[in-house]
């Protein structure tokens, strides 16, 4: 045997979630290198660059197929050129979320539950994204401030739900988010806690087993709402992230928006359904975009939507077929939309 048969390889230590979230690919030129992609093909907008920037965790991008401009991982992140598409109907706050502010970190739009902007920043850029133009600067409470939107929940006896948002409330460490989750069981007459986060996705070494200790021993029932439009989001290292969270008590349901071009097709949907069940999660809203200033690329008519969940109807058990809603300022609730 030769000497060098008998060299020990060193072997390379998996990144933590922290490390990860410190090396996110913001760059379009590293993007496209990775991807052996020509930009001349799909131009970028400096523009929608400038207004929002481009974010995206490694581990997402190994999920992206090379050389496809048209993968559908990709063009949910890309800056493209049709984000400077000017229409009269998207604006910056098309949910009127200004009005429902009324301390900073805190919007209260529906009765018995209200939703805290726990974190102002997120692990990937969804170019989607409804909250793309939100004033996060005027809602990311110090621990200090966050008193103003304890007290507004205490003063409410009507409140039983908390929803962590964001942003993207893990995103948050471990000592920040326990000491808010702390704060809320602290308060009687809240009884739901309700996680919306899309990084069990697109960083799942974020589900640690501290992270699953905190929240199966919290006093609450606990809800983690993840995100994930389409199958290929589902790595193997995702199924094994969910399986930590299956093991919990967590309640796990999905939310998809659907997307022009990504996933505004019954089979994609009907594939996602059942790859999301295989890993104990229930599909739970599908969401219409909403028509916030740049992403009208992303558009899918309402009739559209209602044919695609009709054919799911048709195909998949109930419990397999997400509510199709869309958000309207001022409504009580999300609209059904069939």
């Amino acid at each position: 045997m030769t000497d060098r048969a008998l060299e020990i390889i060193p072997s390379v230590k998996p990144k933590n979630w922290q490390e990860i979230l410190s090396d996110l690919i913001t760059d379009p030129k590293e993007l496209l290198h990775i991807l052996r992609l020509d930009i001349n093909k799909k131009p970028l907008s400096l523009s929608a660059l400038s207004q929002f920037s481009l974010k995206v965790p490694r581990p997402f991008v190994e999920a992206m197929q090379r050389e496809n401009w048209n993968d559908p991982l990709l063009l949910q992140i890309w800056p493209s050129e049709e984000e400077e598409i000017g229409l009269s109907e998207y604006t910056s706050d098309p949910l009127h979320e200004v009005k429902f502010n009324p301390v900073a970190g805190l919007l209260h739009k529906y009765q018995a539950r209200v939703l805290l902007t726990a974190a102002p920043h997120c692990a990937i850029h969804c170019r989607y994204c409804f909250r793309r133009h939100f004033d996060y600067q005027a809602n990311t409470p110090s621990r200090d401030d966050w008193s103003d939107s304890l007290n507004y929940i205490k003063a409410d006896p009507s409140i039983h739900e908390v929803i962590l948002s964001g942003g993207d409330p893990l995103a948050l460490s471990d000592r920040h988010l326990l000491w808010l989750i702390q704060e809320l069981e602290s308060i009687s007459h809240l009884k739901i806690l309700r996680i919306h986060s899309r990084i069990p996705i697109v960083v799942p070494e974020r589900i640690t087993s501290e992270l699953i200790t905190m929240l199966s021993h919290s006093r609450f029932d606990v809800v983690m709402v993840i995100h994930c439009n389409h199958s290929q989001e589902i790595s193997e290292n995702v199924k094994k992230g969910l399986a930590k969270l299956r093991l919990s008590k967590i309640t796990l349901l999905n939310q998809s928006v659907i997307l022009a071009g990504i996933n505004d097709n019954p089979a994609i949907l009907k594939e996602l359904s059942y790859t999301l069940f295989s890993l104990s999660i229930l599909p739970y809203y599908l969401h219409l975009p909403d028509k916030v200033m740049g992403t009208s690329h992303f558009s899918v008519t309402s009739d559209k939507a209602i044919k695609i969940i009709n054919s799911l109807r048709r195909e998949l058990p109930g419990y397999l077929v997400p509510i199709l809603v869309q958000e309207e300022p001022g409504a009580l609730s999300k609209t059904q939309l069939v």
